[in-house]
Protein backbone atom coordinates (compact mmCIF):
# COMPACT_ATOMS: atom_id res chain seq x y z
CA UNK A 1 0.00 0.00 0.00
CA UNK A 2 1.51 3.21 -1.15
CA UNK A 3 1.50 6.77 1.34
CA UNK A 4 -1.69 7.67 -0.47
CA UNK A 5 -3.90 4.89 0.14
CA UNK A 6 -2.51 4.91 3.62
CA UNK A 7 -3.80 8.22 3.83
CA UNK A 8 -7.22 7.77 2.22
CA UNK A 9 -7.58 4.96 4.44
CA UNK A 10 -7.23 7.11 7.32
CA UNK A 11 -9.72 9.85 6.60
CA UNK A 12 -11.63 7.19 4.76
CA UNK A 13 -11.45 3.81 6.07
CA UNK A 14 -10.01 0.22 4.82
CA UNK A 15 -12.90 -1.69 2.77
CA UNK A 16 -13.73 -4.21 5.90
CA UNK A 17 -14.88 -0.71 7.59
CA UNK A 18 -16.69 0.60 4.10
CA UNK A 19 -18.66 -2.92 3.94
CA UNK A 20 -19.53 -2.98 6.91
CA UNK A 21 -20.99 0.54 6.97
CA UNK A 22 -24.20 1.24 7.87
CA UNK A 23 -24.74 4.21 5.50
CA UNK A 24 -26.41 6.39 7.81
CA UNK A 25 -26.00 10.18 6.68
CA UNK A 26 -27.34 14.10 7.35
CA UNK A 27 -29.59 13.70 5.32
CA UNK A 28 -31.23 10.15 5.63
CA UNK A 29 -30.76 10.55 9.68
CA UNK A 30 -29.73 13.66 10.51
CA UNK A 31 -32.70 14.31 12.32
CA UNK A 32 -33.33 11.27 14.36
CA UNK A 33 -30.19 11.18 15.78
CA UNK A 34 -30.17 14.93 16.71
CA UNK A 35 -34.09 14.46 18.11
CA UNK A 36 -32.69 11.20 20.35
CA UNK A 37 -30.14 13.96 22.12
CA UNK A 38 -32.72 16.31 22.31
CA UNK A 39 -32.42 16.55 26.02
CA UNK A 40 -28.48 16.88 25.76
CA UNK A 41 -28.82 19.38 23.49
CA UNK A 42 -30.97 21.12 25.67
CA UNK A 43 -28.23 20.56 28.63
CA UNK A 44 -25.96 22.41 26.78
CA UNK A 45 -27.93 25.28 26.83
CA UNK A 46 -28.65 25.34 30.69
CA UNK A 47 -24.71 25.17 30.73
CA UNK A 48 -24.18 28.32 29.05
CA UNK A 49 -26.52 30.30 31.29
CA UNK A 50 -25.06 28.38 34.63
CA UNK A 51 -21.53 30.20 33.04
CA UNK A 52 -23.33 33.30 32.28
CA UNK A 53 -24.27 33.28 36.35
CA UNK A 54 -21.08 32.33 37.20
CA UNK A 55 -19.80 35.02 35.47
CA UNK A 56 -22.31 37.86 36.40
CA UNK A 57 -22.10 36.53 39.98
CA UNK A 58 -17.59 37.48 40.48
CA UNK A 59 -15.15 35.58 42.69
CA UNK A 60 -14.70 35.85 46.84
CA UNK A 61 -11.89 38.55 47.38
CA UNK A 62 -9.16 37.16 49.95
CA UNK A 63 -6.83 39.08 52.23
CA UNK A 64 -4.09 40.30 50.55
CA UNK A 65 -1.73 41.95 52.57
CA UNK A 66 1.35 44.17 52.23
CA UNK A 67 3.35 41.27 52.75
CA UNK A 68 1.98 39.18 49.68
CA UNK A 69 2.43 42.02 47.76
CA UNK A 70 6.42 40.74 46.52
CA UNK A 71 4.78 37.76 44.45
CA UNK A 72 2.18 40.20 42.68
CA UNK A 73 3.76 43.39 41.66
CA UNK A 74 4.46 41.93 37.93
CA UNK A 75 3.73 44.40 35.44
CA UNK A 76 0.26 44.20 33.93
CA UNK A 77 0.23 43.34 30.08
CA UNK A 78 -1.78 42.43 27.33
CA UNK A 79 -3.19 38.91 26.39
CA UNK A 80 -0.69 37.16 23.92
CA UNK A 81 -4.08 34.38 23.32
CA UNK A 82 -6.52 36.70 23.27
CA UNK A 83 -9.77 35.18 25.05
CA UNK A 84 -12.15 35.55 22.02
CA UNK A 85 -9.75 32.86 20.13
CA UNK A 86 -10.52 30.36 22.21
CA UNK A 87 -13.33 29.46 20.60
CA UNK A 88 -12.22 29.21 17.52
CA UNK A 89 -9.00 27.03 18.00
CA UNK A 90 -10.66 24.93 20.97
CA UNK A 91 -14.09 24.61 18.85
CA UNK A 92 -14.52 25.22 15.36
CA UNK A 93 -11.14 24.00 14.18
CA UNK A 94 -11.65 20.64 15.68
CA UNK A 95 -15.23 20.86 14.28
CA UNK A 96 -13.84 22.02 11.16
CA UNK A 97 -11.81 18.85 11.13
CA UNK A 98 -14.98 16.51 12.25
CA UNK A 99 -16.69 17.77 9.15
CA UNK A 100 -13.67 17.02 7.27
CA UNK A 101 -13.84 12.60 8.14
CA UNK A 102 -17.74 12.99 8.21
CA UNK A 103 -17.02 13.83 3.98
CA UNK A 104 -15.18 11.15 3.72
CA UNK A 105 -16.85 7.78 5.70
CA UNK A 106 -19.68 9.46 5.89
CA UNK A 107 -21.08 8.51 9.31
CA UNK A 108 -24.06 10.65 10.97
CA UNK A 109 -22.53 9.30 14.24
CA UNK A 110 -19.16 10.11 14.35
CA UNK A 111 -20.33 13.98 13.65
CA UNK A 112 -22.97 14.41 15.36
CA UNK A 113 -20.93 12.70 18.78
CA UNK A 114 -18.11 14.36 17.83
CA UNK A 115 -19.33 18.12 18.01
CA UNK A 116 -21.78 16.65 20.97
CA UNK A 117 -18.81 16.00 23.16
CA UNK A 118 -16.33 18.51 22.54
CA UNK A 119 -19.46 20.66 23.41
CA UNK A 120 -20.02 19.19 26.41
CA UNK A 121 -16.38 18.88 27.56
CA UNK A 122 -15.54 22.77 26.85
CA UNK A 123 -18.94 23.90 28.54
CA UNK A 124 -18.27 21.68 31.73
CA UNK A 125 -14.74 22.75 31.59
CA UNK A 126 -16.23 26.58 31.86
CA UNK A 127 -18.82 26.20 34.78
CA UNK A 128 -16.15 23.85 36.73
CA UNK A 129 -13.42 26.71 36.42
CA UNK A 130 -15.50 29.16 36.69
CA UNK A 131 -16.39 28.10 39.90
CA UNK A 132 -13.51 27.26 41.54
CA UNK A 133 -12.32 30.44 40.47
CA UNK A 134 -14.77 32.50 42.30
CA UNK A 135 -14.83 30.33 45.33
CA UNK A 136 -10.81 29.94 45.74
CA UNK A 137 -10.41 33.99 44.23
CA UNK A 138 -6.83 33.73 44.28
CA UNK A 139 -4.63 37.22 42.84
CA UNK A 140 -3.23 37.50 39.77
CA UNK A 141 0.68 38.17 39.78
CA UNK A 142 -0.16 41.59 38.47
CA UNK A 143 -2.82 42.26 40.91
CA UNK A 144 -0.81 44.84 42.58
CA UNK A 145 -1.09 47.08 39.59
CA UNK A 146 -4.58 46.25 39.01
CA UNK A 147 -5.65 47.32 42.71
CA UNK A 148 -3.41 50.39 42.73
CA UNK A 149 -2.78 51.97 39.06
CA UNK A 150 -0.92 54.83 40.60
CA UNK A 151 1.13 52.90 42.74
CA UNK A 152 0.15 54.13 45.88
CA UNK A 153 -0.80 51.47 48.10
CA UNK A 154 -3.22 51.18 50.73
CA UNK A 155 -4.66 49.01 53.50
CA UNK A 156 -6.91 48.99 56.15
CA UNK A 157 -6.40 48.51 60.07
CA UNK A 158 -6.79 44.47 59.75
CA UNK A 159 -3.67 44.93 56.81
CA UNK A 160 -6.30 44.11 54.03
CA UNK A 161 -6.18 45.89 50.45
CA UNK A 162 -7.99 49.30 49.85
CA UNK A 163 -7.95 48.66 46.00
CA UNK A 164 -8.69 52.32 44.08
CA UNK A 165 -8.73 50.31 41.06
CA UNK A 166 -10.88 50.18 38.11
CA UNK A 167 -13.89 47.51 39.48
CA UNK A 168 -13.36 45.56 36.58
CA UNK A 169 -10.00 44.60 36.46
CA UNK A 170 -10.17 44.06 40.45
CA UNK A 171 -12.75 41.43 39.80
CA UNK A 172 -10.53 40.17 36.86
CA UNK A 173 -7.74 39.90 39.41
CA UNK A 174 -9.07 38.20 42.05
CA UNK A 175 -9.72 34.98 38.96
CA UNK A 176 -6.47 33.74 39.13
CA UNK A 177 -6.85 29.77 40.13
CA UNK A 178 -7.36 28.19 37.48
CA UNK A 179 -6.42 29.36 34.25
CA UNK A 180 -9.29 29.41 32.09
CA UNK A 181 -7.51 29.74 29.16
CA UNK A 182 -5.27 26.33 29.79
CA UNK A 183 -8.82 24.52 30.58
CA UNK A 184 -10.71 24.99 27.97
CA UNK A 185 -7.73 24.93 25.84
CA UNK A 186 -7.00 21.59 27.28
CA UNK A 187 -10.52 20.74 26.98
CA UNK A 188 -11.16 20.98 22.99
CA UNK A 189 -7.81 19.89 21.80
CA UNK A 190 -7.46 17.39 24.46
CA UNK A 191 -10.91 16.08 22.49
CA UNK A 192 -9.66 16.74 19.14
CA UNK A 193 -6.13 14.80 19.96
CA UNK A 194 -8.60 11.74 21.32
CA UNK A 195 -10.45 12.09 18.54
CA UNK A 196 -7.61 11.74 15.74
CA UNK A 197 -5.47 8.90 17.97
CA UNK A 198 -8.91 6.95 17.38
CA UNK A 199 -9.10 7.77 13.88
CA UNK A 200 -5.70 6.71 12.74
CA UNK A 201 -5.34 4.06 14.92
CA UNK A 202 -2.53 5.32 16.40
CA UNK A 203 -2.39 2.50 19.29
CA UNK A 204 -2.76 -0.33 16.90
CA UNK A 205 0.63 -1.59 18.11
CA UNK A 206 2.25 -1.59 14.52
CA UNK A 207 5.09 0.82 15.57
CA UNK A 208 4.41 4.03 13.87
CA UNK A 209 5.72 6.63 15.87
CA UNK A 210 4.78 9.56 13.40
CA UNK A 211 1.08 9.07 14.26
CA UNK A 212 1.88 10.12 17.79
CA UNK A 213 3.05 13.72 16.54
CA UNK A 214 -0.41 13.67 15.14
CA UNK A 215 -2.05 13.42 18.10
CA UNK A 216 0.31 15.34 20.48
CA UNK A 217 0.32 18.40 18.45
CA UNK A 218 -2.95 19.86 19.72
CA UNK A 219 -1.63 18.66 23.22
CA UNK A 220 1.23 21.14 21.92
CA UNK A 221 -0.77 23.75 21.21
CA UNK A 222 -3.24 23.73 24.32
CA UNK A 223 0.31 23.65 26.24
CA UNK A 224 1.75 26.97 24.70
CA UNK A 225 -1.29 28.96 25.86
CA UNK A 226 -1.02 27.65 29.35
CA UNK A 227 2.33 28.54 28.91
CA UNK A 228 1.70 32.06 27.49
CA UNK A 229 -0.71 32.68 30.44
CA UNK A 230 2.44 32.26 32.76
CA UNK A 231 4.44 34.56 30.57
CA UNK A 232 1.95 37.53 30.55
CA UNK A 233 1.75 37.32 34.08
CA UNK A 234 -2.16 36.48 34.20
CA UNK A 235 -1.57 33.66 36.19
CA UNK A 236 0.91 31.77 38.39
CA UNK A 237 2.55 28.13 37.47
CA UNK A 238 -0.28 26.44 39.70
CA UNK A 239 -2.78 27.91 37.91
CA UNK A 240 -1.75 26.69 34.30
CA UNK A 241 -0.92 23.39 35.63
CA UNK A 242 -5.05 22.64 37.64
CA UNK A 243 -6.26 24.10 34.52
CA UNK A 244 -4.88 21.83 32.37
CA UNK A 245 -5.81 18.97 34.25
CA UNK A 246 -9.23 20.25 34.50
CA UNK A 247 -9.49 19.99 30.68
CA UNK A 248 -8.06 17.22 30.08
CA UNK A 249 -9.81 15.10 32.39
CA UNK A 250 -13.64 16.33 31.41
CA UNK A 251 -12.43 15.81 27.40
CA UNK A 252 -10.95 12.61 28.42
CA UNK A 253 -14.88 11.86 30.49
CA UNK A 254 -16.70 13.40 27.55
CA UNK A 255 -14.95 11.57 24.51
CA UNK A 256 -15.32 8.22 26.63
CA UNK A 257 -19.06 8.49 26.81
CA UNK A 258 -19.59 8.40 22.63
CA UNK A 259 -16.47 6.62 21.69
CA UNK A 260 -14.60 3.89 23.09
CA UNK A 261 -10.56 4.25 24.16
CA UNK A 262 -8.44 5.11 21.20
CA UNK A 263 -6.23 2.39 22.18
CA UNK A 264 -9.34 -0.07 21.40
CA UNK A 265 -9.58 -2.36 18.37
CA UNK A 266 -13.26 -0.52 17.57
CA UNK A 267 -12.01 3.12 18.89
CA UNK A 268 -12.19 4.57 15.18
CA UNK A 269 -15.62 5.12 15.40
CA UNK A 270 -18.53 6.12 18.35
CA UNK A 271 -20.75 3.35 19.79
CA UNK A 272 -23.80 4.21 18.23
CA UNK A 273 -22.27 3.59 14.68
CA UNK A 274 -21.87 -0.27 15.66
CA UNK A 275 -24.94 -0.35 16.86
CA UNK A 276 -26.46 0.20 14.08
CA UNK A 277 -24.11 -1.66 12.14
CA UNK A 278 -25.04 -4.62 14.19
CA UNK A 279 -28.78 -3.72 13.71
CA UNK A 280 -28.82 -2.98 10.44
CA UNK A 281 -26.81 -6.78 9.75
CA UNK A 282 -29.05 -8.96 11.76
CA UNK A 283 -32.25 -7.57 10.36
CA UNK A 284 -31.43 -8.80 7.24
CA UNK A 285 -32.61 -12.47 6.27
CA UNK A 286 -33.51 -14.94 3.80
CA UNK A 287 -37.67 -15.64 3.42
CA UNK A 288 -39.08 -18.97 1.78
CA UNK A 289 -39.26 -19.00 -2.18
CA UNK A 290 -42.26 -17.36 -3.49
CA UNK A 291 -41.29 -16.52 -6.90
CA UNK A 292 -40.78 -19.47 -8.80
CA UNK A 293 -38.07 -20.90 -6.96
CA UNK A 294 -36.38 -18.42 -6.73
CA UNK A 295 -34.80 -17.28 -3.12
CA UNK A 296 -35.49 -13.49 -2.55
CA UNK A 297 -33.61 -11.67 0.55
CA UNK A 298 -35.54 -9.21 1.88
CA UNK A 299 -34.09 -7.17 4.81
CA UNK A 300 -36.23 -5.51 7.15
CA UNK A 301 -34.53 -2.15 6.78
CA UNK A 302 -36.53 -1.26 3.88
CA UNK A 303 -35.01 1.76 2.12
CA UNK A 304 -36.72 4.55 0.68
CA UNK A 305 -35.75 4.79 -2.70
CA UNK A 306 -37.31 8.58 -3.15
CA UNK A 307 -36.23 9.83 0.54
CA UNK A 308 -32.98 7.47 1.08
CA UNK A 309 -34.54 7.11 4.69
CA UNK A 310 -35.04 4.07 5.85
CA UNK A 311 -38.16 2.90 8.10
CA UNK A 312 -35.92 1.40 11.31
CA UNK A 313 -36.81 2.95 14.53
CA UNK A 314 -33.38 4.50 14.79
CA UNK A 315 -34.16 5.88 18.95
CA UNK A 316 -34.08 1.96 19.13
CA UNK A 317 -31.16 1.39 17.23
CA UNK A 318 -29.14 4.38 19.46
CA UNK A 319 -29.70 2.73 22.63
CA UNK A 320 -29.21 -1.11 21.39
CA UNK A 321 -33.09 -1.82 21.97
CA UNK A 322 -33.64 -3.54 18.97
Amino acid sequence: MGWKDKIRTVFQGNTNEIERGCGHTIKSHGLSVARIHIHDWLILLLLVVICIVLYVIGPFHRFVGKDMMTDLKYPMKDNTVPGWSIPLYAVLLPIIIFVFIYLRRKDVYDLHHSILGILFAILITAVITEAIKNGVGRPRPDFFWRCFPDGKDEYDRWGNVKCHGKESDIKEGHKSFPSGHTSASFAGLGFLSLYLAGKIKAFDRRGHVAKLCIVLLPLLMASLVGVSRVDDYWHHWQDVFAGGLIGLFVATFCYLQFFPAPYHTEGWGPYAYFRAVEEVRVSRQHVPPTNGGLEVERPEVQLNQQSGTTTIAFEDVEHGRM
